[in-house]
């Protein structure tokens, strides 16, 4: 039922919206799910609710682009402050626990006198109890420009021994892990604290050949379909892969982790399996950081 037409039905009856609104067939999972890569910014509370009824506990956001180049730090500020705060008090009101990593995201690193005015205020933010680190930084056009922005962020994480989500770049893929695993290594990353995410077949392999560094996998119609990563997991195993969904304000799906919960046994991946990429991967990940807590 669209979102139009359920709000429609609930102004024009005395029932409850909740109990007229029928599940989907993702929605009632007994499978306990952390959402490691969502934009909740770009979504609404039916989709909070939806989550809370599939089995979703948790969901980290990191910062990204917001569909315009901001033009100055202080939009930077003010959009920290709404995740830290009212994102986080949004999503407390369905029973998910929201956290997040914060940083100038790729796609806006280009403007590295704005980048860097940023990087100066970025560890007061990091500090707040809402906050697990740094993220989602990276690449887009792998650039000098984008790899110093990167290259401060590293600094800060490692400075305060805070979790970070990279973003690797939507083209030459590979070619940009290349580059950010060598940035890395220069800096003395301790890698069991960062997560390369938006990895593919192409790149899979080559983020594993790294010990400890989490490889994420985004399920999202332009990325990868439940049944490529079901390959990856069969033939890479589950140890240390964590799904997402990305949802953001394009065409996407903030139930795309309790649909594939349901899936990915269904094609030939273990319930074992199925239940480290969904949840306990990340909740391992995230729980090095002490602000990162679960009602057990």
């Amino acid at each position: 039922m669209c979102r139009l037409m359920r709000r429609s039905i609930c102004l024009n009856s005395s029932k409850p919206c909740s109990t007229m609104w029928k599940r989907s067939p993702m929605e009632g999972s007994d499978m306990r799910i952390i959402e490691p890569h969502i934009h909740m910014y770009a979504r609404t509370t039916d989709d909070y609710e939806r989550m809370k009824e599939a089995g979703y506990v948790a969901v980290v956001e990191p910062a990204f682009w917001s569909g315009t180049d901001r033009s100055c730090a202080g939009s930077f500020f003010d959009y920290f402050r709404h995740l830290l705060e009212f994102e986080h008090n949004r999503a407390a009101r369905f029973g998910i626990a929201h956290y997040c990593v914060l940083g100038v995201n790729a796609k806006e690193a280009r403007h590295t006198d704005i980048a860097f005015e940023v990087l100066e205020q970025l560890p007061r933010f990091l500090e707040h109890p809402n906050c697990l680190g740094v993220g989602e930084v990276g690449f887009d056009l792998i650039t000098d420009e984008e790899e110093e922005v990167l290259r401060r962020h590293i600094r800060l994480a490692e400075e305060g021994k805070h979790l970070v989500i990279i973003h690797s770049p939507h083209t030459n893929k590979r070619v940009g892990i290349e580059r950010i695993f060598k940035v890395l290594e220069k800096e003395g990353a301790v890698l069991s604290r960062y997560i390369m995410d938006h990895n593919t077949e192409e790149t899979i392999e080559l983020t594993l050949s790294h010990p400890d560094v989490m490889c994420g996998i985004t399920l999202y119609p332009t990325k990868v379909t439940v049944e490529r990563a079901a390959a990856m997991i069969r033939k890479y195993g589950a140890d240390r892969i964590v799904l997402n969904s990305s949802a953001d304000w394009g065409k996407s799906y903030p139930l795309q982790l309790a649909e594939a919960a349901k899936r990915l046994p269904q094609l030939g991946v273990s319930p074992e399996d199925t239940e480290k990429v969904v949840y306990l991967n990340a909740k391992r990940f995230f729980s090095q950081s002490p602000k990162f807590k679960l009602e057990e």
